[in-house]
């Protein structure tokens, strides 16, 4: 899943100015599952804000909606009417979110209130941690199920570098080295042949290169009329 994290309450303070009517909006998938954006926490910021703001001695109107999911037009649509009283829109979906509700409603003021971090899971109560790195070309068939673009601090395709020690990561004792991993699980299935041959040089086309990345699957694509 994408996990965030709330913006700093002043941060947010700051996009939104002087602003007198906001809508928050909270999103009911990805960041509703890791606490940061759902509509318990559009909730908590909005009463947050209009505490904030009579303190500071001007109120503001701030009400919360939350859709099941911010990246899709369907679910917008049916704040249309919320999204044009608001002065300014801050939502609490991943930057996808953001962008989402900007394009869909371009006359509109829409700003971030989370910092969206990474694709991963979460390993314990109140622990995420990252998986994927979204890179467009999965390598997890040959290392295990384990991403060593995701998790090796280097994105080393190969092995690992001569700085692991003791399975963990020079950059920090806290780190599994990935590498460390790969063989581990390889190993133990029997599988350490995979490690023999040399992967070449990622190609990045498949990233970030190549500009904003899209998938079109013809066959869900609707039938244009004449067609």
């Amino acid at each position: 899943m994408i996990v965030a994290e709330q913006k700093p309450l002043e941060e947010i303070k700051g996009l939104l100015g002087d602003a007198p009517r906001v809508l928050v909006v909270g999103c009911g998938t990805c960041v509703t599952v890791c606490f940061a954006g759902g509509e318990k926490e559009a909730g908590i910021l909005g009463s947050l804000l209009r505490m904030s703001a009579k303190l500071d001695g001007g109120p503001k109107d701030v009400t919360e909606a939350t859709v099941q999911r911010q990246c899709e037009w369907e679910y917008l649509d049916t704040i249309r009417d919320r999204v044009a009283e608001a002065d300014v829109v801050l939502s609490l979906g991943c930057g996808v979110g953001v962008q989402a509700l900007a394009e869909r409603y371009p006359n509109a003021v829409v700003v971030p209130g989370l910092n969206t971090a990474f694709m991963g899971l979460p390993i314990e109560q109140g622990v995420w941690v990252e998986r994927c790195a979204a890179c467009g070309n999965c390598l997890l068939g040959l290392t295990g199920g384990i991403c060593p673009i995701a998790r090796c601090s280097k994105q080393l395709l190969n092995g690992p570098c001569g700085g692991s020690s003791n399975g963990k990561c020079e950059v920090g004792p806290e780190i599994d080295c990935a590498w460390q991993l790969i063989y581990d699980k390889l190993k133990a299935q029997g599988r350490l042949h995979l490690l023999m041959d040399i992967n070449p040089p990622k190609d990045w086309r498949t990233s970030r290169d190549g500009g904003p990345r899209k998938i079109v699957r013809e066959d869900l694509r609707l039938v244009k009329e004449g067609n």
